[in-house]
């Protein structure tokens, strides 16, 4: 139905994701994760009416998506260039939005004030800087010490230090960060889909265009899109000539969040694929990944203890894989009076640990000739069977899968994931009631009925222009079935009728 909703031109695909975004960051400033002091009552009027806007706009959203989707498998797509455009006019009404989808940038900022105020942000929570912005950090995370790694907290630290600990321009800048994050995406892409031999702008239309890239690495301003950033550019750099550098980039990606470390996998086949013979490849990528950690953590100075912090304890609620069936078989060994109950979530846990190394193991094997791809497909393994899974987990590999897929319908299977998924959280990023599931569920259905309501006056519009084109067809027609003797024509200028003869 979207496909016939509208004529399928770029500008429309634009206004409707333009629409889409605006909507949504308007309903984001009653309904979003907002700094404390200006939170709102679930249940208070202005808060449901932006709830109801947030999902209205991100149907509308996920409608442009796909009608660009269409476009870009048409007969002539789009250039790379316009689809940049297009993403930056979806982006900008998020840029000043408030925090949405996620408290997590919150904690970005207090662990950066942590690392500038000389903490140790791997042992303590933020609950030990106090004052304002440790108020904003979740609850349950007060404690907790800081997952990330030494790159991206000197970021942090630095940028704590450039606005002074204000939460308006910390955000802002946080948001900024994620912004050259996903701008770094954008120009991995078509280079490493030509790399691949896909489509360019395939990849770009999935991989950087995706609904889940503007609400949670846009919007939500994870760190997760400096991640992706950093290891696209280290892979486009590995599968040149500047092997080393692609080694130190995807390093650093790692410093930021720990799972592109596999990236390192990538880094080691392409310089194998190029010519290189196995082990001195793996050696000097092993060589360049040490010198760079070594010097980012000096520079950094927060020592070694992110380490130790990527065993940093996940949400009793996290609906991960291994930790619903480990509360599940927890719950069951419970009501059977077992003293195992308690073991139950770890074991799992483990269990999901276990299933990822061999995973990631046969993927190898199998698509060695195919480093891009078998990357993106790795982190996806990480992400959906590790202990904890948010809905942007899933662009580690959905990223390099855009890049890299073999075939159309592997890109719809994951495009259709990440529709679903731009759907699983509420803008506030907390858990939901069933009175906001209700009025969740209320502003997608009316984003569907408008959508709709287009499709039903772009049908009619159609068969008012058949119906003209018919009657002026059958008008064409009788005027060619006419006898010639039939028609009357004017004389011919300057003559004058014969007497007794019509004229």
């Amino acid at each position: 139905m979207l496909a016939k909703a509208f004529p399928v031109d770029l500008r429309r695909c634009q206004v409707l994701g333009l629409a889409g975004t605006a909507v949504l960051a308007l309903g984001g400033e009653t309904a979003g994760a907002l700094p404390v002091r200006h939170l709102l009552a679930p249940a208070s009027a202005r808060a449901a009416v932006g709830l109801v806007g947030v999902y209205f706009g991100v149907v509308l959203l996920i409608a442009a998506w796909v009608l660009l989707g269409r476009l870009v498998r048409g007969p002539e797509p789009p250039t790379p260039r316009a689809l940049l455009l297009v993403l930056a006019v979806w982006a900008a009404p998020l840029l000043l939005a408030p925090p949405l989808f996620s408290r997590d940038v919150y904690s970005y900022l207090a662990q950066g004030a942590m690392v500038d105020a000389h903490m140790d942000v791997y042992t303590h929570g933020p609950e030990r800087l106090g004052g304002p912005l440790a108020d904003e950090v979740a609850p349950m995370w007060q404690h907790t010490g800081a997952p990330y790694g030494p790159a991206f907290l000197a970021l942090a630290s630095a940028l704590s230090g450039l606005t002074r600990g204000e939460v308006p321009a910390g955000l802002l800048g946080m948001r900024l960060v994620a912004l050259l994050g996903v701008a770094l995406m954008a120009v991995a892409l078509p280079r490493l889909a030509r790399h691949s031999g896909a489509d360019p702008a395939a990849a770009l239309w999935l991989g950087a265009l995706n609904p889940l890239v503007l609400l949670h690495l846009v919007a939500g301003a994870h760190n997760d899109a400096l991640m992706l950033g950093l290891l696209g550019l280290g892979l486009v750099a590995a599968r040149g000539r500047r092997p080393a550098v692609g080694a130190v980039l995807v390093t650093l990606a790692a410093l930021v969040k720990a799972p592109a470390a596999l990236g390192l996998l990538a880094v080691v086949a392409l310089r194998v694929r190029a010519g290189r013979r196995p082990l001195p490849a793996v050696l000097t990528t092993a060589g360049a990944s040490a010198a760079t950690t070594v010097a980012a953590t000096a520079l950094a100075g927060t020592g070694y203890g992110w380490i130790g912090a990527l065993d940093t304890p996940v949400s009793p609620h996290n609906w991960a894989l291994t930790s619903l069936l480990g509360r599940a078989t927890g719950a069951l060994l419970d009501r059977l009076g077992s003293g195992l109950a308690p073991l139950a979530v770890p074991a799992w846990h483990l269990l999901g640990l276990a299933a990822t190394a061999v995973t990631v193991l046969l993927i190898w094997l199998r698509l060695r000739p195919r480093p891009v791809y078998a990357l993106g497909l790795s982190l996806l393994a990480v992400a959906v069977l590790g202990p904890a899974i948010r809905p942007w987990y899933v662009l580690w590999g959905l990223f390099l899968i855009a890049a890299a897929a073999p075939s159309t319908s592997v890109r719809h299977r994951v495009a259709a994931l990440a529709g679903v998924l731009a759907l699983a959280v509420l803008p506030s990023g907390g858990p939901a009631d069933l009175g906001q599931l209700l009025l969740a569920v209320s502003g997608g259905a009316l984003g569907a009925v408008v959508l709709w309501q287009a499709h039903q006056a772009h049908q009619a519009r159609q068969a008012q222009a058949r119906q003209a084109q018919a009657r002026e067809a059958q008008a064409r027609q009788a005027d060619r079935s006419t006898p010639a003797h039939r028609i009357r024509r004017p004389p011919r200028a300057g003559r004058t009728p014969a007497p007794g003869r019509l004229a």
